[in-house]
């Protein structure tokens, strides 16, 4: 690496408030603050700022990322502001500079024999960082350093918070621009959506009129996809560089196949692939070469490709986060781009909503139900060599016996996607909001939109306050 931090690295407006932020925060008394700003908004560029400033004052950060590509890609961004660093990954031998990019995974394995020491540690794709983890371990070895963590959506399925109060490390959040901001200023492109037109409410009951919400959502959230990915593709974004978000690399090769019957070049990438297979294919999307990139979970996180135009959801998912991670990457400008185009086949749309709506974040995390488990619910696995009965695991605690990976599978239904009208979407929005009658109603929307959890609260009382005004007029 060169030797040199002689470019000054513009930030964008926005860039500069949160920059302002992050400082505050600090300034503050906080020691671990967490960015949150959207897909393709340049948090990468701000932390490599972050690092130059704080080695111009003599500090160490540390930047830890999970995946090759996302070190590579804070790597190149690095260099082009010829800001001095080393590389902590597989093949790669430990220099001293300032500032470290480290493999997560690799760094784990490592730490115990390195001397150097950082001052601050970014954290990027900072939903992962919990204290039970590989992040956690991490960050908790070096427990008189700051903490900076960025990521554009400060969520986790499983329900655990970020912050320090929860299982997390963070104690204040940063907001940066919003989505809307960033399409309206020409950092980001709009997104134009086509999703299925209908869903299947067969078996979905109704009560005081209206559809049981449980019901409901278990019918949109079925593990199928509406259409053919090859004939809407074809009609909708003939060869423009598409990525394909799959369920699993058995589902993500037959994709792939489907689309080279049909005479377009496809390929996969996935964790087994090696480094250099997974780049080139990488650059063959980028010049063309490629059409069409299937893909489970590799491309759904700080994948940075702005020729990318197509987005195709295969993926059935209720992770708010993960259909957000997904749909931003189409969503980063590139010249002659006009809009990204997202064929949701899974009408993911209708659960998680428009990719420019406002969110409202929380360390807290999701609340869970104060019920214990019935013990004889637990979830038990029989040997299908020995038959004992155990608790899941990978392999049979009493004979050994390996058991086969299932490759989880969707199915395909007849359909055809149409294109979304977002008013429209926001007028389904609302007329949920208005037959949700109780409070435990609208906490399962609020939870459901990535809501804030006292938005329900919030909503209820303010009902409950118009009601006494009608009853007294």
């Amino acid at each position: 690496m060169e030797a040199a931090s002689n470019v000054s690295i513009q930030l964008r407006p926005y860039q500069e408030s949160a920059s302002g932020a992050i400082r505050a925060s600090f300034q503050a008394g906080h020691n671990a603050p967490l960015l949150v700003s959207p897909c393709g908004s340049g948090k990468t560029v701000l932390f490599s700022y972050i690092s130059q400033k704080a080695g111009e004052r003599g500090n160490n950060t540390l930047i830890l990322v999970h995946r090759q590509e996302l070190l590579r890609q804070a790597s190149r961004t690095l260099s082009t502001f010829d800001v001095d660093h080393g590389l902590i990954a597989p093949g790669m031998t430990f220099t001293r500079q300032p500032v470290q990019v480290a493999s997560v995974q690799t760094l784990v394995r490592r730490m115990h024999m390195l001397r150097w020491k950082p001052d601050l540690i970014v954290v990027d794709e900072a939903h992962h960082a919990l204290g039970k983890n590989t992040w956690g371990k991490v960050l908790s070895n070096y427990p008189d350093a700051k903490i900076l963590g960025v990521t554009a959506t400060p969520e986790r399925l499983s329900g655990e918070g970020l912050g320090a109060a929860a299982d997390g490390f963070f104690d204040d959040m940063v907001l940066g621009p919003s989505v809307k901001s960033l399409i309206s200023q020409g950092y980001l492109s709009p997104a134009e959506i086509y999703a299925p037109t209908n869903i299947d409410l067969s078996g979905v009951h109704t009560r005081a009129g209206e559809y049981i919400t449980s019901e409901l959502n278990a019918a949109v959230d079925k593990p199928t996809i509406t259409g053919s990915a090859v004939d809407h593709y074809r009609r909708l974004g003939n060869r423009e560089p598409a990525i394909a978000f799959c369920c699993s690399i058995a589902h993500a090769e037959h994709v792939a196949e489907q689309f080279r019957q049909a005479g377009y070049q496809s390929s996969t990438i996935d964790g087994k692939l090696d480094d250099r297979s997974r780049r080139q294919r990488i650059t063959d999307l980028s010049t063309g070469t490629l059409n069409v990139l299937t893909s489970c979970d590799i491309v759904s996180e700080g994948f940075d490709l702005p020729v990318v135009s197509v987005g195709i959801m295969l993926r059935p998912t209720q992770s708010l986060g993960l259909f957000i991670q997904q749909t931003g990457r189409a969503m980063r400008p590139y010249p002659g781009k006009k809009r990204a185009l997202i064929l949701d086949h899974t009408g993911g749309i209708y659960r998680h909503g428009m990719p420019d709506d406002d969110r409202e974040w929380t360390l807290e995390g999701k609340k869970r139900n104060g019920r214990k488990s019935d013990p004889s619910s637990l979830p038990v696995r029989q040997c299908e060599e020995c038959y004992y009965v155990h608790r899941p695991a990978p392999k049979c605690p009493k004979c050994g016996f390996v058991y086969p990976v299932q490759a989880r599978e969707v199915e395909e239904v007849e359909g055809t996607l149409e294109q979304v009208d977002p008013e429209e979407v926001r007028r389904i929005q609302k007329r949920e909001q208005a037959k949700a009658k109780s409070l435990d109603e609208l906490k399962a929307i609020a939870k459901k939109r990535g809501y804030h959890h006292k938005w329900a609260e919030y909503v209820y009382a303010a009902r409950q306050k118009s009601g006494r005004r009608s009853a007294a007029a």
